[in-house]
């Protein structure tokens, strides 16, 4: 089976000092002996934003790693994503709490669901409430 990977795994799995760490190592490892790995296009945004690392750091490691990037976020991805943000901002608007979401956020989430993914993040609170159908996985 193909596992999507949130970004926050990544980033934790690059950041030594980050407590995470040995857990994304673990949880990628047991994923990659599952099936493929594999980002959505706006993981891989989100990782090019660290000023740290460059397209060219990004495809080497996608490489060497056998992690595949999957470009192409058609109209149902876009449709479940924009229905779950929807539902998001209006549970927030009435609450008033928790931490602000970026539409890439519901993005991630819509992908792996709708290619029939099984998502590996460290924040599965966000995505089961958005995506109540969708297989998760935490590290």
């Amino acid at each position: 089976m193909t596992t999507a990977i949130d970004t926050n795994v990544l980033v934790a799995l690059w950041n030594e000092d980050d407590t995470l760490n040995t857990q994304a190592r673990s949880a990628l490892d047991a994923a990659l002996g599952r099936g493929r790995l594999v980002i959505s296009a706006p993981v891989f945004a989100e990782l090019l934003a660290a000023p740290s690392r460059n397209e060219a750091f990004l495809d080497s490691f996608c490489e060497e790693t056998g992690i595949s990037v999957d470009w192409d976020l058609n109209e149902p991805i876009w449709r479940a994503a924009g229905r779950a943000f929807q539902t998001y901002t209006s549970r927030r608007r009435e609450r008033y709490a928790g931490a602000r979401r970026i539409l890439a956020d519901f993005l991630i989430g819509a992908h792996a669901m709708q290619r029939g993914y099984r998502l590996l993040t460290l924040d599965d609170h966000l995505y089961r409430s958005a995506f109540p159908r969708l297989s998760i996985v935490t590290a």
